[in-house]
């Protein structure tokens, strides 16, 4: 059913010796990506938004992650700017992210 493999991410803070790192944390899933919704992405477009891609997935397996990392092997990271639930489905939409390096 799900033709594409994303990554899921948050970025994780800890403190080691009084000094903060932050951490990007992913986990494989497997999702759709689903055609330009021209209407969506003018509209964001017109808001300051600048949607990208959109991506199918279980809506079990969304746990409010902030980054998705597609393709997987290049690396590029977007940043969930809408998680719309459809059903037992949640739609993904990503913008390229642009603060500093979050690459894991």
């Amino acid at each position: 059913m799900f033709n594409e493999e994303i990554e899921l991410g948050n970025l994780i803070e800890t403190n080691e010796f009084g000094e903060v790192i932050q951490t990007m944390v992913y986990e494989k899933r497997l999702a759709n990506r689903l055609d330009d919704n021209r209407s969506e992405f003018y509209e964001g477009a017109s808001s300051g938004l600048r949607p990208e891609l959109t991506f199918e997935i279980n809506g079990f397996e969304y746990n409010d992650e902030e980054f998705v990392r597609f393709p997987i092997t290049t690396g590029t990271v977007y940043t969930i700017i809408r998680a719309a639930k459809r059903g037992e489905m949640r739609e993904l939409t990503v913008s390229a992210h642009s603060k500093g390096d979050v690459s894991g």
